[in-house]
């Protein structure tokens, strides 16, 4: 970088430099506060987007009607993390009302459609226990067989052995219940063993 020794110099220096390049400067500082206006719009479109999903989520629970309603909101909130959350509340209810067509619809939905590992194993779980419900046992294991985080092996396992077990194939759904043991799965469901041990028992 060059010093320069007097006044005279550094202020011939700096008209100099405008000379070259005001017209670039005058175009970034342009550009560069158009960016930044048009960021503070794309983030207050965000916010306004994020609240109006609230807002429409909030109704939508409050209605006491999210089973009849949930199509219409998933489709006007696709996008948003309330579409999920209003998914997931739907098929519960589905459930509730032996409407398991719909709870596997609603399940397939947020499989579908979030991006969080954790979440979409949730769902998948999920949808495997309603598919194991209306006996589409194949599917039911399809599903178990997708890609899901480490620390759902155990619940995996635990609804293999469930699904073998409504099979009659008490073999597998011992090793299953066994799989899920031998990942802690016993630390936080005091159940996974007496499902073992009724098998257990049962064999005999």
């Amino acid at each position: 970088m060059e010093i320069y020794s007097t006044e005279e110099q550094q202020a011939e220096a700096i008209k100099n430099f405008f000379r070259e390049n005001g017209t670039s400067l005058i175009i970034g500082a342009v550009l560069g506060l158009g960016g930044l206006y048009g960021w503070k719009a794309y983030n207050q479109n965000q916010i306004s987007t994020a609240e109006a999903s609230s807002e429409a989520y909030n109704s939508l629970i409050e209605s006491g009607e999210v089973l009849s309603k949930s199509d219409a909101f998933l489709a006007e909130n696709a996008d948003s993390n309330y579409s999920v959350l209003a998914a997931f509340v739907a098929a519960r209810e589905a459930v509730e009302a032996g409407e398991l067509d719909q709870a596997a619809t609603k399940l397939t939905f947020v499989t579908d459609t979030v991006k969080s590992p954790e979440l979409k194993a949730t769902a998948q779980l999920r949808l495997a226990r309603v598919q194991a419900a209306q006996a589409n046992y194949e599917q039911a294991l399809s599903t178990l067989s997708q890609p899901m985080p480490a620390g759902f092996t155990a619940q995996v396992a635990e609804v293999k052995g469930d699904i073998y077990l409504s099979q009659g194939e008490k073999s597998k759904a011992r090793e299953q219940y066994q799989a899920a043991i031998d990942a802690d799965g016993a630390k936080n469901n005091a159940l996974l063993q007496i499902k073992l041990d009724d098998l257990a028992i049962a064999s005999n």
